[in-house]
């Protein structure tokens, strides 16, 4: 069984930025995988108070591969599109041009997804209307519901993985500064599901 710290996702554990694990381990043979919540920007601590992140990447669904340096697929949501530029700070060179990355951005507009290319690699930009990361991804990559209810969340992490790795869709490619241009203000969600 693979262990976080052979893996993309070991430094992320040792930073504390690995929040509210709905899913945290082992996947299939030499994969780790995590869902829950990445911390994008810490709050400020007063004395030894746990606070929550000032900027996160939420809804998060992640795998890396024991011996490998960076991360083959990610998804999750912000409320913000320019909060890429932070999410690439964070991972940095766990980032690779062939990795599939799926960025939800609650200022887009609902009728839009892009392709956007920063810090050396692309993401795919999509807006989170009332779904999940999850079901939004299911949707995606045609994978249905009913052939996943077998499997625990772990499987269903590494199916959705798996999908991820095929996929190649093209959506209109702009800059990372024509979409900081064409989004919308923050909406800040009110009972959206974790």
């Amino acid at each position: 069984m693979s262990t976080i710290n052979e893996t993309p996702l070991g430094s992320l554990e040792e930073e504390g930025r690995l929040l509210s694990p709905v899913f945290k381990g082992a996947t299939k043979d030499g994969y780790f995988g995590f869902r829950g919540m990445i911390a994008l920007k810490f709050a400020q601590k007063m004395s030894d108070e746990a606070r929550p992140p000032e900027i996160k990447f939420d809804q998060v669904m992640t795998v890396g591969k024991a011996g490998e340096t960076t991360i083959p697929f990610l998804a999750g949501v912000a409320l913000s599109l320019e909060y890429i530029q932070l999410l690439c700070e964070v991972l940095g060179d766990k980032l690779s041009p062939d990795g599939k990355y799926f960025f939800f951005a609650g200022n887009l507009d609902i009728s839009k997804r892009y392709q956007i290319a920063y810090g050396g690699t692309k993401f795919w930009v999509l807006p989170l209307d009332e779904a999940t990361v999850y079901n939004e991804l299911l949707d995606l990559f045609n994978i249905e519901k009913n052939d996943l209810k077998k499997l625990d969340t772990a499987g269903k992490l590494m199916a959705v993985a798996e999908a991820a790795a095929g996929y190649d869709e093209k959506f209109p490619e702009i800059s990372f500064e024509e979409g900081l241009k064409i989004m919308g203000p923050i909406r800040i969600p009110e009972n959206r599901p974790v």
